[in-house]
């Protein structure tokens, strides 16, 4: 039952009748707190349609409606707006079908739904994940279960780049100066142990640069003759040649990492259906760039190189094959793209979770993608998003200044347990009880500190800020949750059965904001933006928060109204842990 959509075809109906007019479309906006009403008509993009008074078309439109529609029992014109006062039996009964509804909100996909494929985290395997990877994987995770709830199929996967001149520095400086370590011997993660060694590598070149510095080389010159960047670049060689021992140390040393994201990943709470290796497709779309010579997509310049003119849709020329034949990232994007469109024969979009400073390739990707004539390219999208900056300043892994995701998770479950302690809300718990509280409300502080924020904006993330008890954060939601159980244990009374009352415009508003939540969801689906529902649960949870001060629910002395108001508090409950398991976060049932 959808109130907009009766008065949709009620107003359309009483201009034609009124006015002999047909008017395509009617516009709705939530009734301000200051007038009475439920539901408010915007009058004025109607004067496009019949000149005259907004108040006096209002007024017409209101007594109209009244008569026949049996849902609307008053209205008011303020300006060009039309507010309507929707009878409470509508609602109570909207209620009703929301509170029996176990899946409220979610949609199933068709049979012939087409999947999306949402990329993110996409790490390398010579450090761990830091915290730029965090926002990555949270966006990139909430987005795919969004996704789901609105009624896609969805395929979540990462590219690991697991090769390259990067991977080889960690790989020359453990085997030069790691004797033998491993993480068995060290106790560390194994993504810890090689990451140390891409920090050792830099600290070690930037030795070799200041000696060939001080014997009289330019530093651009010792930068490129540095030997440890030669041997590098030497590995490198090996490794694509196919050199067993440099594959053998390649392979151990990747899946050390490897080891050491699950348990990140683990920690983390987020999950993957397939994986994808540079190692297996850096090659792909060079034979992609052949095909497109024939069609005229790309042309090669007389060096050999190709390239692909976009000068008439505003952007520059872009090189997909070098002089040498060897590919750019353009390439095995372009390669990548059409090989997951060949293993997953349904694929009909991908969204790729991948910071702002990618703009521009991903514009150009998607582009050429769609010059080679493949119809999903059309349903393609850069999941954009902004940096994580801290009060600290700027990362920067080479140097070992990285915020290290294990580490910050840790800080946030220590930052939560300092400030439930300082609260003094855990009586009665056990140590473990406590430890597993700590974790949940510290995570569920980072999750929603930095989901609650549109991916394009840059975010300061303050973990003390993130964890306090009150406003928009994560644990003053949890707190609401955890509330609200308390008060389903004490109701030990029968509270199933379908009530029918009048009801208290507190009650009224908590149903109307619950009745958004199928439309909240396929707004954030639409929008790729976790935000939207981060929001919405915040503004769910103070609406309940006003119902809680203002109405006795426990206390109520007639029955249908407890039952009611105990019903309320559960859907609303229900509500707010479907929200947050789209956003990743856990909710506790004591706080």
């Amino acid at each position: 039952m959808n109130i907009q959509s009766v008065i949709t075809t009620k107003v359309k109906e009483a201009f034609k009748s009124l006015y002999n007019i047909e008017i395509p479309t009617v516009e709705f906006q939530a009734t301000r707190k200051e007038f009475e009403g439920d539901i408010t008509v915007v009058v004025f993009p109607m004067l496009r349609y019949k000149k005259g008074n907004p108040v006096q078309i209002g007024t017409d439109l209101g007594t109209y409606l009244v008569k026949n529609v049996t849902e609307i029992t008053n209205f008011n014109v303020v300006k060009g707006f039309l507010n309507l006062v929707i009878d409470d039996a509508f609602y109570t009964q909207l209620f009703q079908e929301i509170y029996t509804n176990t899946s409220y909100g979610f949609t199933s996909p068709t049979a012939d739904e087409k999947s999306v494929m949402v990329e993110y985290s996409s790490p390398n395997t010579n450090k761990p994940l830091h915290l730029g990877h965090v926002r990555n994987n949270l966006l990139g995770y909430s987005v795919a279960e969004i996704l789901k709830a609105s009624g896609k199929k969805v395929i979540k996967t990462q590219i690991i780049n697991d090769r390259g001149i990067h991977i080889c520095k960690s790989m020359l400086a453990w085997k030069k100066y790691g004797n033998g370590e491993t993480p068995t011997s060290t106790g560390l993660k194994g993504d810890k142990l090689v990451g140390n060694y891409y920090v050792k590598f830099d600290q070690e070149y930037k030795k070799e640069i200041a000696n060939l510095v001080v014997s009289g080389i330019s530093e651009e010159d010792a930068k490129k003759q540095a030997p440890l960047l030669l041997e590098a670049q030497q590995m490198l060689l090996q490794w694509e040649a196919g050199d067993k021992e440099i594959v053998t140390l390649w392979k151990t040393m990747n899946q050390w990492v490897y080891d050491g994201f699950e348990v990140t990943y683990k920690n983390m709470g987020v999950d993957f259906d397939t994986l994808y290796f540079e190692s297996n497709t850096y090659l792909l779309g060079k034979d992609v760039v052949a095909e497109g010579i024939k069609k005229g997509v790309f042309y090669k310049k007389e060096d050999g190189s190709v390239w692909c003119d976009l000068t008439d849709e505003g952007l520059d020329e872009k090189i997909v094959l070098r002089s040498d034949g060897t590919a750019v990232y353009m390439t095995q994007d372009i390669g990548t793209a059409i090989q997951r469109a060949k293993d997953f024969t349904n694929v009909g979009g991908m969204v790729y979770t991948v910071g702002n400073e990618q703009d521009y390739h991903f514009k150009v990707l998607f582009l050429i993608l769609k010059k080679l004539g493949y119809d999903w390219a059309s349903q393609l999208y850069h999941l954009s998003y902004g940096m994580v900056d801290l009060p600290s300043g700027k990362m920067k892994s080479r140097e070992g200044t990285v915020v290290d995701a294990d580490d910050l998770m840790d800080e946030m479950s220590a930052t939560a347990k300092a400030i439930s302690q300082e609260l003094g809300k855990l009586e009665g718990y056990s140590n473990d009880e406590k430890e597993t509280l700590y974790k949940i409300i510290g995570l569920g502080a980072l999750k929603y500190f930095i989901l609650k924020v549109d991916p394009k904006k840059r975010i300061l993330f303050d973990p003390k800020a993130s964890v306090d008890f009150q406003g928009n954060t994560g644990p003053f939601i949890q707190y609401t949750f955890a509330r609200i159980q308390s008060i389903l244990r004490k109701a030990t009374f029968d509270y199933s059965a379908q009530v029918s009352t009048d009801l208290h415009p507190k009650e009224k508003e908590l149903i109307k904001q619950l009745e958004l939540y199928p439309e909240i969801i396929q707004q954030a689906a639409g929008n790729y933006s976790p935000a939207v529902i981060a929001n919405y649960t915040y503004d769910l949870v103070k609406e309940f928060n006003s119902f809680y001060q203002n109405v006795h629910i426990l206390g109520e002395e007639n029955i249908d109204k407890k039952i009611l108001r105990v019903q309320l508090s559960k859907k609303v409950a229900d509500t707010i842990k479907s929200a947050f398991s789209l956003l990743g976060i856990q909710v506790p049932e004591r706080m």
